[in-house]
């Protein structure tokens, strides 16, 4: 750069540090680097710069070129610097106090329940297909039109040893399903089961929203517009794009910068409790209330299973009038799962939240039970399991959010060296959790849990083949293949629990994980979202052999004297109303073994290790309106 242009260019600075009140050498003289190169900054961006300076962050600019080399970096960081204290809240000067509070407590050996006594809290425990659970269905159902749904959905599925997003990889192989379109299906289906009931009153449409993250935003969009949204209305969806946080390189809090470019600072993921402060900014809450909705259900990417916990949960919620229902599972005492815990502090304060599983056999050491964590008399621990899907009272929920703005208690978990803990191995973050969210709820706030059995509530995906080999045995594997065969398991239970006849299955080792291969049965949302919908439609003089595949895709599909022993595909339009019976038998189609380390078959299918032959079916379709039976 010339003279008379580094002259301009500190005439420039000088204007602009004038009018922003500020003394051009004295705040920036910890960064002489950034004080040659004020003169390409906006007067905002100096604002910025001078709060770095002011939180110790001078090493920022320690490798900053001169005037005129690399000026766009330069304006590159600042506007990463801008995002990082929008997307926070409080801004980027809180995130670093945040930080250095509880740093010092992680050096120190700080116990964030210290203090605090657990005991096991109030919830529901139900039981599946008894009279309380079809009850606490149907309320759910006549509830779910004033509900909303907001999916995190900010990882992709490397840990799976998948590379596409997660909501993108098939719930099960037998229809294809992918997970986005298996919980839009079941949105739908609930809304149009809700708006059945209610008939006179105007039709609801239940919103979505995912919360994306940089990873996973654009092939979301993609996967819903090259879908047509599965059926849903474009209007229904929003996606929230959460943003990282800044890295931290040492116990001062001094923001990393990214080792690949000296002019931008290393971020990483902050955690799915963001989905609590971008749902308060984005003022959807504000507008659901409004249009007179009452509930929020958070939930995750990858659970096959979790819509057939709905109906019965939030009519748990809207029974009890809980403004936080945890949905949660059966847990053995020390299983690697979070527990439903109440704490109770000294001076009086209580909250009940998810304590995990490393903690709360301690905490419960420490206060008064020498054996820790331990099983009742029903052969679990009295703290269920928590599996992070939540039921929010939206009115409540707006209460707390307008004191917080939707910032949730962190956590920072450092690599040290050594035990000095005087550094890290690498750099750490801040981050947080949405389960989390109840921890700064006032002691009236009504928060409770739903608990019910594993078999129907919880079979998420998230280990790759090698991890979920190396599983225990008797430990859930939660990974491609356990989590398709709990959903070919629990729709095999529901109607063994309907009055099917539905053989045993058989134990197979796929992907070297032993598994239970039940018959392969699928049906899609509308066809039976309860309990009472599958003894309505299916009747118990059926049977269904173990190597069968039966596919379900139509509403009023109707079961009675069914014997199959095969493979049978029933698809029909809505108007259409089909009574299948009689005796189906062929070759069917049989579950072929796959290597997953073979590159050449695709990792959807690798994954699972397995993959469907389809030898022989019987496909019934009906595409006009009208009554039919099958054999006619």
């Amino acid at each position: 750069m010339t003279s008379s242009s580094t002259e301009v260019a500190a005439a420039v600075a000088a204007d602009r540090l004038s009018e922003l009140g500020l003394d051009g050498v004295a705040w920036s003289s910890p960064a002489p680097n950034l004080q040659k190169n004020l003169g390409i900054l906006s007067p905002d961006q100096i604002k910025l710069a001078k709060m770095l300076l002011s939180e110790g962050q001078s090493h920022l600019f320690a490798h900053w070129a001169e005037l005129g080399v690399d000026d766009d970096g330069k304006r590159s960081f600042f506007d990463q610097v801008a995002r990082l204290d929008r997307s926070y809240p409080g801004g980027l000067a809180s995130y670093i106090h945040n930080a250095r509070k509880l740093l010092a407590d992680s050096k120190e050996g700080k116990n964030p329940f210290d203090g605090f006594t657990p005991s096991v809290p109030l919830g529901e425990v139900l039981m599946f297909g008894d009279d309380k659970f079809v009850g606490f269905e149907e309320a759910g159902i006549r509830e779910v039109r004033n509900a909303a749904f907001v999916l995190v959905a900010g990882g992709l599925g490397e840990r799976l040893g998948y590379k596409g997003i997660k909501l993108a990889l098939p719930a099960e192989s037998t229809t294809g399903t992918c997970f986005l379109q298996h919980y839009i299906e079941n949105i739908l289906a609930l809304q149009n089961a809700s708006n059945s009931i209610l008939q006179g009153q105007h039709e609801a449409q239940i919103p979505l929203v995912i919360m994306t993250s940089d990873d996973t935003h654009t092939p979301t969009v993609d996967l819903l517009e090259s879908n047509s949204y599965f059926g849903m209305k474009p209007t229904q969806v929003k996606l929230l794009k959460q943003e990282k946080v800044a890295c931290l390189d040492d116990n001062d809090a001094r923001l990393a910068v990214d080792p690949c470019n000296r002019y931008q600072i290393q971020t990483k993921p902050h955690g799915h409790g963001d989905v609590h402060a971008l749902l308060y900014s984005s003022g959807l809450l504000n507008a659901w209330h409004d249009e007179g909705r009452k509930w929020v259900f958070f939930f995750q990417d990858t659970n096959g299973l979790l819509f057939k916990a709905i109906p019965a949960s939030l009519g748990v919620s809207a029974t009890k009038g809980y403004h936080v229902n945890s949905l949660a599972v059966p847990r053995k005492a020390k299983e690697a799962i979070g527990g439903i815990t109440k704490l109770t502090h000294a001076d009086g304060r209580t909250m009940v939240i998810n304590v995990e599983y490393n903690q709360l056999d301690p905490l419960l050491r420490a206060t008064g039970h020498p054996d820790g964590d331990v099983n009742c008399e029903t052969g679990y621990s009295p703290f269920p399991g928590n599996i992070n899907q939540l039921i929010l009272e939206l009115n409540s929920y707006i209460e707390e959010l307008t004191k917080t703005r939707g910032a949730i208690k962190e956590f920072v978990n450092p690599k040290y060296k050594d035990s000095s803990k005087s550094s890290f191995k690498s750099s750490t973050r801040l981050e947080c959790m949405m389960q989390d969210y109840p921890k700064t709820l006032p002691p009236s706030a009504r928060v409770g849990f739903t608990v019910m059995d594993t078999w129907l509530a919880y079979a998420p995906v998230k280990n790759n083949p090698e991890d979920a080999a190396k599983v225990p045995k008797g430990n859930p594997y939660h990974s491609a293949t356990s989590g398709e065969m709990a959903i070919y398991r629990a729709n095999s239970l529901i109607l063994r629990k309907a009055g099917f006849e539905i053989a045993d299955p058989t134990l197979e080792v796929l992907n070297g994980q032993e598994v239970e291969v039940w018959s392969r049965i699928t049906w899609s949302p509308k066809w039976a979202l309860t309990f009472a919908d599958v003894r309505r439609k299916a009747s118990c003089n059926c049977s269904v052999t173990q190597r069968s595949t039966l596919v379900i895709k139509g509403e009023n599909v109707y079961l009675d004297g069914l014997s199959l022993d095969g493979t049978l595909v029933i698809k029909s339009i809505d108007d259409a109303e089909v009574k299948v019976g009689g005796s189906v038998q062929n070759k069917g189609w049989t579950l072929k073994r796959v290597d997953h380390k073979d590159n050449s078959i695709p990792e959807e299918v690798r994954i699972r290790g397995f993959e469907i032959e389809k030898v022989e079916q019987l496909e019934i379709n009906y595409t006009e309106p009208g009554k039919f039976c099958y054999p006619s």
